[in-house]
């Protein structure tokens, strides 16, 4: 509760002034008055004008109330200080100490309103200007007046107690207030920032239109930020001021890139219909190399190659389709039309190009393993004795979960090996997938092995 007392409290030279300018009236008055007046004073029970106990109770009376009136006034003063901090905290802080903080504050209140009213009480209930102001009533005064100063002195110190409690609290949302400012001010900058990069685009002649409707999206944003955390929040507020600075620097850099990007684009066009010309050529030289693996190989070791030529014509066609898209999507200044098309073109003909090599390569390995197998047998044998020697390192016998895999991966290289010493024709492929089978197989148990002998030696 902040209030003011019903009745203003004055200083005992009110008092004194009153009896001296009375006094100074009876001088000034004819000798017939002043020889009737007196008589009008004279009478039992009367006050007396200077000195006398009742004035003294009077004296300490007034001190009392003067003295519970600062009282009350420094405890408002601290209540209204405290009030603002509190305010401050619940602007940023919705944390159960901030909500602890605040009902506790409430409480406080209650407290303040209940040591103020009776501090009022007492002020209304004792008038020390009365002339017939009797000792008695002055003690009284005195006492409640007192009692009165003692309480709202001791609030005020709970109330400081209150206080050095929030400091942490209170530093903590004085220190988030104090970036909203910063942040509101970024996120102009950069809104402006934005603003010119995109004018400085088109007036080289690049449409910008995607970019444009973005800045043109955060104008409700700004809007919000000048409207100022007191309206929308303190943490709200500087998310949103990150949120535009971030979206608007975006904006900015892309703005900026943009010449760069049409160049990019224009490079790109010209690259990947090259190589589209270039596949078209390598492609018509797979049927050559189908025509040698069919007449020198079994069909196992060309069938799934078989498709290659007519898959790649149609990879390159659709990618020549594509091509003229994004040449379109280039000429309107769709940007990002034309980069997704182009990556769809980038993915058609590298999807064509790894299965025209696939045909050269088949040919390669098979006519190298046809002419010495025993390369490709040693270099697997080589693999899984490697591996058992790691498998038996500080140990007298290997793991069964390491020994099992290896022993597979032995007897399957020896049944690789036997395929080929059966028949005229040989399946060079079948082979050449299981020796690879086989060195994959000993690489994970290698790679298991060393997995856990590093989680012993951690």
């Amino acid at each position: 509760m902040t209030a003011t007392p019903a009745q203003a409290y004055s200083s005992p030279s009110v008092s004194y002034a009153r009896v001296l300018r009375d006094t100074l009236t009876l001088v000034g008055l004819p000798l017939v008055a002043a020889l009737v007046l007196p008589a009008a004073f004279a009478g039992g029970g009367t006050r007396r004008w200077f000195g006398g106990r009742a004035e003294s109770q009077r004296a300490e009376a007034q001190a009392a109330k003067d003295a519970a009136a600062a009282a009350f006034y420094e405890l408002d003063t601290a209540q209204r200080d405290l009030r603002i901090s509190v305010e401050t905290i619940t602007a940023v802080d919705d944390s159960p100490a901030a909500r602890r903080a605040v009902a506790d504050f409430a409480a406080l209140g209650q407290r303040i309103d209940e040591v103020s009213r009776q501090y009022i009480a007492a002020v209304d209930a004792h008038d020390l200007d009365r002339d017939d102001l009797e000792a008695a009533a002055a003690s009284r005064a005195r006492t409640e007046l007192s009692r009165a100063k003692d309480e709202l002195e001791a609030v005020k110190r709970e109330l400081d107690r209150f206080g050095e409690g929030l400091g942490p609290l209170l530093g903590k949302a004085e220190t988030q207030l104090a970036r909203v400012a910063p942040a509101v001010e970024r996120a102009r900058q950069a809104l402006l920032a934005a603003t010119g990069a995109l004018d400085a685009v088109r007036q080289s002649g690049l449409k910008a239109d995607d970019l444009a409707a973005r800045l043109a999206a955060l104008s409700p944003e700004l809007t919000r930020l000048n409207q100022g955390a007191g309206q929308h929040g303190v943490a709200p507020t500087l998310e949103r001021a990150e949120r535009v600075a971030r979206e608007a620097e975006a904006v900015r850099a892309q703005a900026e890139r943009l010449p760069e990007r049409a160049a990019e684009i224009d490079h790109r066009l010209v690259s990947l219909r090259t190589r589209a010309q270039a596949l078209t050529t390598r492609a018509g030289q797979v049927e050559p190399v189908l025509s040698e693996l069919r007449r020198r190989f079994t069909a196992a070791c060309w069938q799934d190659l078989q498709r290659v030529p007519e898959h790649a014509d149609d990879n390159v066609r659709q990618a020549e389709l594509k091509l003229r898209e994004a040449q379109g999507a280039r000429d309107a200044q769709r940007w990002a039309d034309a980069t997704a098309l182009l990556s769809t073109v980038r993915a058609l003909l590298n999807s064509t190009d790894e299965a025209v090599s696939a045909a050269g390569d088949r040919l390669r390995r098979l006519n190298a393993v046809q002419k010495d197998p025993q390369q490709e047998i040693e270099r697997t044998r080589f693999a899984i004795r490697d591996a058992q020697r790691l498998a038996m390192t500080g140990r007298t016998t290997p793991d069964p979960r390491h020994a099992r895999p290896l022993d597979e991966a032995v007897a399957r290289l020896d049944r690789a090996v036997a395929s080929l010493e059966g028949g005229r024709h040989p399946d060079f492929w079948h082979f050449l997938t299981e020796t690879e089978a086989v060195r994959q197989s000993v690489a994970r148990v290698v790679a298991q092995i060393r997995e856990e002998r590093g989680h012993h030696a951690g």
